[in-house]
């Protein structure tokens, strides 16, 4: 399985999955691969709290409940977001980056969204489990190989999957993409019923299709659309604005409070997924709007000039006195250039303004934790165990509480909180050996002692 996924990866490449062809078939592979070779998730406070502002009002309107579903950014310059693992909604940095509008995102996960509430990956596991592992296994890699082909203007490599999907399987794939692209119109039209539920625009949905098909067009029209699962680019295009446009808020424009907070989240991203090259190119001194002294702020401290980007903070922070973020990141400069007494204030505030944050507890917490100051340990425990109730599986969290429980001489405890956050990075040997010297520790069917106890007896997987 792993030789499989990585050739679907290698194929797909930078491709537009978005719209053509195996991304619902895909995705539980992709998040399989992900936790397997680590795909980078960006967790950053301010861009989720944006996601969930732009989702929660969809999550409502298709019945779902808001809590329940989780969105993850991927660090991927591709254009590309799709669900996977139940209620879980993955979005790639390069599709936020791309997205000219909060209309555009918010379509986006209006489609992933009516995934969700359609129960579709459930009902084409069953759909999977109908065929052969033989033609699961051929259209898999043959549907990856043949629009990864078309895509990158390879006709070679497009017929080849041709030919790897021909013969006594053809039947089943075609079966299956059939299905698949059934499931996605119906993903489509169900994204308008919710944007217009939630009087919103499906414009700018439409308006990312457009963009996904021009990249797509010269190549797509050498593809058989029966083997996709998708429908043809410019058909879905076509039938999804004639069914948007009976919308009475088909024209319906994102509020100057969402503009200003998506134009700050590219540039966030900006600033720190990219070289300072590239944030100076696009945001140059002369430009004095916010987005770009944020940005710019960030690649100065990433590249340890601290007093260049204290001083665009300071014009931005007197601008928005009241903005959280901004503290964060003042904390976040001064903590990774060394100047931890003076982050913990800054992150202070932050978190004054933010109590249900935990990321940015969690960097509270690590800025005292810093300082070595004895006095500092116990807030930072209070608000690691805070954080705790948001971030119970954020492995930055467990170490943090490791180092905060050895500061206080609790060594069984650190042990197991080593433990948990081995775990969660994957490393199943050291997690096993930190849980098994805190289980000689702690008394016998406590909830440490049982805790450590399941570490001890999980199985390696990767193993099998």
């Amino acid at each position: 399985m792993r030789v499989m996924t990585s050739l679907l990866r290698n194929v797909l490449g930078r491709s537009v999955a978005l719209v053509m062809a195996v991304a619902l078939v895909l995705s539980q592979l992709m998040v399989q691969q992900a936790a397997a070779q680590s795909l980078p998730l960006i967790r950053d406070a301010e861009i989720e709290q944006l996601l969930r502002d732009y989702a929660t009002p969809l999550f409502r309107a298709a019945g779902l409940k808001p809590h329940a579903v989780q969105v993850y950014i991927i660090d991927d310059r591709s254009i590309n977001a799709f669900v996977a693992g139940g209620q879980r909604v993955f979005i790639h940095t390069g599709l936020l980056n791309e997205a000219a509008t909060p209309n555009e995102v918010i379509g986006v996960l209006a489609h992933e969204t009516a995934h969700i509430a359609g129960g579709h990956l459930t009902r084409m596991q069953r759909q999977l489990e109908k065929a052969s592992t033989a033609a699961i296994i051929g259209m898999l890699v043959g549907a990856a190989v043949m629009v990864g082909g078309g895509l990158t203007g390879q006709g070679e490599l497009a017929r080849g999957g041709s030919g790897i999907m021909m013969g006594g399987q053809s039947v089943a794939q075609r079966s299956i993409l059939s299905y698949a692209r059934a499931q996605e119109s119906a993903a489509d039209q169900g994204a308008v019923r919710y944007l217009d539920a939630t009087k919103q625009s499906a414009r700018g949905m439409i308006e990312l299709f457009e963009k996904l098909s021009n990249q797509a067009l010269a190549s797509s029209v050498a593809v058989d659309p029966y083997v996709l699962s998708h429908p043809m680019p410019m058909d879905r295009i076509r039938n999804l604005e004639v069914n948007a446009r009976k919308s009475p808020y088909f024209n319906a424009e994102d509020s100057p409070e969402l503009k200003a907070r998506h134009a700050m989240m590219q540039a966030k991203l900006l600033g720190f997924t990219s070289s300072p090259q590239r944030v100076y190119q696009r945001y140059p001194s002369s430009d004095t709007s916010a987005p770009a002294r944020y940005a710019r702020a960030i690649a100065a401290f990433r590249t340890g000039d601290i007093k260049a980007s204290l001083a665009e903070l300071d014009v931005l922070q007197k601008a928005q006195p009241k903005n959280p973020y901004l503290w964060e990141l003042r904390g976040q400069a001064l903590l990774e250039t060394g100047r931890v007494r003076e982050a913990v204030p800054a992150l202070q505030k932050a978190v004054d303004m933010l109590p249900n944050q935990g990321i940015v507890r969690i960097m509270l917490a690590q800025a005292m934790l810093s300082t070595n100051d004895p006095k500092l340990v116990d807030p930072a425990l209070k608000h690691l165990q805070v954080a705790k109730r948001f971030e119970s599986e954020n492995p930055q969290l467990r170490s943090q509480l490791a180092i905060a429980y050895a500061r206080k001489n609790n060594i069984p405890m650190a042990d197991l909180e080593t433990a948990e956050a081995a775990l969660l990075t994957g490393d199943l040997d050291l997690a096993k050996q930190k849980a098994k010297r805190a289980a000689g520790a702690f008394k016998r069917g406590t909830p440490e002692w049982l805790r450590a106890n399941d570490i001890m007896n999980l199985k390696d997987e990767s193993k099998k």
